[in-house]
């Protein structure tokens, strides 16, 4: 992607776009995106553009390294949990992340940055991407959810009056282990209640 020289008066109307590692660029809008790059839902002068993108982009990551790094840090935090026994013992079955979070249903909240918006929950559903927070989890547990198209239900959620509730479904791995979450946010306090489901491989 080629950056424009700053110093020359551009009138170009961009847009942002987004790749699968949630990285950010802009784009002239009239062209078609490169592949991998997806619109981002926002287009304007180049300056908008890039004002965009520094609020959203808060964290220069590739989402894969983000991820690794969660679970890494959820692992570390998993071996700290337990309690050293003179005898080792197997883990009780249900010990792990992915086994608590699969059973009954859990407080999650929408965890936006650099602020909770409804238009900022609407802006992430809009690019298939969010991410939920389970927050009864040691320091809370936040994971990247790639939506369903499917299974996402919007009948409910009434977001002009703020009011209603939004249906969300969509697939990930924590702890190498496939999984979907399955999460109901009501849209006047972003917050709600969710479950993992391991996916049979």
């Amino acid at each position: 992607m080629s950056w424009h020289d700053p110093d020359k008066e551009d009138n170009t109307i961009y847009k942002v776009v987004v790749n699968h590692e949630e990285q950010y660029s802009i784009w002239p809008a009239d062209r078609e995106n490169p592949r991998g790059w997806n619109d981002a839902g926002k287009s304007g002068p180049k300056a908008e553009c890039l004002s965009y993108i520094k609020e959203v982009w808060t964290d220069m990551r590739p989402l894969s390294l983000r991820k690794k790094m969660e679970e890494d840090a959820l692992r570390r935090e998993q071996s700290s949990e337990e309690e050293p026994s003179e005898q080792p013992s197997p883990a009780p079955e249900g010990d792990d992340l992915v086994s608590r979070l699969s059973k009954g249903e859990h407080p999650v909240e929408v965890s936006l940055r650099p602020e909770k918006s409804l238009q900022g929950f609407k802006e992430r559903l809009d690019m298939k991407h969010v991410h939920i927070k389970f927050t009864d989890t040691r320091g809370g547990t936040e994971l990247g959810v790639r939506l369903d198209d499917n299974a996402l239900d919007l009948s409910q959620a009434d977001f002009e009056n703020q009011t209603g509730t939004a249906h969300l479904e969509g697939d990930l791995s924590l702890n190498y282990v496939k999984v979907r979450c399955i999460a109901d946010i009501d849209l006047k306090t972003l917050t709600g209640t969710g479950h993992l489901r391991p996916i049979e491989a």
